[in-house]
């Protein structure tokens, strides 16, 4: 049997990022976290917690703390069925989530309003690559995940949300400078390119799935969508925007395509945990019914 005061301790660090705070939320001493923390690590033989600024979990740190917010989760939905006087009162246990930029910044809003109206449960989004995300349900980080990557996740079950499609965009003045004979190999070695973060591959997929060929170029890192979207209208450098954003910019002339009627598509699914938690099925809904009204 796990020693929940103690993992409850464990999280708390975790979440607060040192011990004075984690001892602040619990109403506890310092002295009293750090003594269940370290009983924990030497019944389990194992450092969970990497001291520093701030304090950062290991991977079974990490584990242990993603199974206590579950338990919390679930023991919310015994509180109808218990006696009166031990009901454990509202959730306030975040449901984790993993999601991409993109969709944060397009469709996932909706989502996210539509639960919050069913339900006062809060959620705790997690930013990644929609190629990555499901990796953070694999490590048992989030309970759910908008993702690209279609393979099963062991507990879970997947469902296709649709596809976001991405337009290849520069402002005009750029494409003038360094597209006026055409979207060569050249000229996209020339010219700066954007891209959400190093793991980001759309540029290069975009124009390899287009042209056939790699390319180098110079590269602007941003890691926001809406600041991707300001510095191609700035004329900065071209990069893969999402339709949604992108498509009045393109009707009004503040942004073109550089080669017209290529995009790239992206297909989304939602993966989440089979647990028996009543505010999943929920969000479920909210994700399917937002995701069936921008996505293709």
């Amino acid at each position: 049997m796990l020693d929940y005061p103690a993992l409850t301790a464990v999280a708390a660090v975790v979440r607060e990022g040192t011990f004075e705070r984690a001892a602040a939320a619990l109403g506890i001493t310092p002295s009293a976290i750090s003594q269940r923390v370290r009983g924990l690590e030497e019944r389990f033989g194992a450092i969970l917690v990497v001291r520093g600024q701030p304090c950062q979990p290991t991977e079974l740190g990490r584990t242990l703390c993603a199974h206590l917010d579950r338990v919390r989760l679930m023991e919310v939905e015994l509180a109808p069925g218990l006696p009166q006087g031990i009901g454990l009162g509202p959730s306030r246990i975040p449901l984790k989530v993993a999601v991409n930029s993109d969709s944060l910044a397009t469709w996932f809003p909706d989502a996210v309003a539509a639960f919050g109206i069913k339900t006062s449960i809060p959620l705790d989004l997690t930013l990644d690559d929609e190629a990555l995300t499901a990796d953070r349900l694999r490590s048992g980080e989030v309970l759910a995940a908008v993702t690209a990557d279609p393979r099963t996740v062991q507990g879970c079950r997947t469902i296709p949300l649709g596809v976001l499609g991405y337009a290849a965009c520069a402002s005009p003045d750029f494409a003038t400078r360094f597209f006026e004979d055409g979207t060569t190999h050249e000229a996209l070695r020339a010219a700066p390119c954007l891209r959400f973060d190093r793991r980001d591959g759309l540029q290069v997929r975009w124009v390899k799935d287009t042209f056939g060929f790699e390319f180098d170029a110079p590269t602007y890192t941003v890691a926001s969508t809406h600041a991707f979207l300001d510095l191609a209208l700035a004329g900065v450098a071209w990069g893969m925007q999402p339709v949604t954003l992108a498509e009045p910019h393109l009707v009004a002339g503040r942004l073109v395509e550089l080669k017209p009627g290529s995009r790239l598509d992206v297909i989304l699914h939602w993966t989440v945990a089979r647990l028996p938690i009543a505010s999943l099925p929920i969000l479920t809904e909210a994700v399917r019914k937002a995701a069936s009204a921008t996505l293709t």
